[in-house]
């Protein structure tokens, strides 16, 4: 019977759900880091894991190449949700989806008085939903890293970023303005292998919420 495959976001979401995966007697039987391996057995001989990059696992899931994936849920955001649905809050790599902008940039007022903002992201469908609803003109940048560098050269305005201590935005001179939404990673599931494949799936699932739970429950 072919194995259950978990897509997990390669990074800090692995670190932190190591101890979890463990938790649930699904820690791999190789060394993550140092493993040339793409696909890791685990503990249990009928699970595998795959370690992707986050934006990677919801597409890994909806197409069938995992059965269940674990990425953050500004990753979801992003891509969608076709063929996929959320099993359960795993509490891991809390962070926040944020505005920031440079100290002493005004704004609040720049908001009041209707001016246009250069916004710099790769989280387009976020910002552009969050500054809709506020009724506020954007003009969305497109980046991929190195966010908190757009304002210091005069790229855009503002930036809409995950922040998790606020240290990388101090160190470059801007500021938290506006929290979005609170972020953490979840378990996903293919539909159509939750419907064809419940059986095998289930006792997987069980054991990672049931960990999940507990950890919540110690801290």
């Amino acid at each position: 019977m072919k194995p259950v495959t978990i897509a997990v976001a390669k990074g800090r979401i692995f670190s932190e759900m190591a101890p979890l995966l463990a938790a649930a007697g699904l820690a791999p039987v190789a060394d993550a880091a140092s493993s040339r391996q793409l696909i890791l057995p685990t503990q249990q001989a009928d699970v595998q894991l795959v370690v992707v990059r986050a934006a990677d696992v919801p597409t890994y899931v909806q197409y069938g190449g995992a059965d269940l994936g674990v990425t953050g849920k500004d990753v979801l955001g992003e891509h969608g949700w076709e063929g996929l649905y959320e099993l359960a809050d795993l509490g891991v790599a809390l962070c926040r989806l944020a505005v920031a902008a440079p100290d002493g940039f005004a704004y609040e007022e720049a908001i009041r008085l209707g001016r246009r903002l250069r916004v710099a992201t790769k989280y387009v469908v976020a910002a552009r939903d969050h500054f809709a609803a506020k009724g506020v003109h954007v003009d969305l940048i497109r980046l991929y890293g190195s966010m908190e560098l757009a304002p210091l050269v005069g790229l855009a305005d503002a930036i809409v970023d995950l922040v998790s201590t606020g240290r990388t935005l101090q160190a470059n001179g801007l500021v938290e303005v506006e929290t979005i939404a609170p972020v953490s990673s979840r378990l996903i599931v293919n539909q159509a292998a939750l419907k064809m494949n419940e059986r095998a799936l289930f006792p997987v699932v069980e054991s990672i919420v049931r960990a999940a739970n507990e950890r919540l429950e110690r801290s």
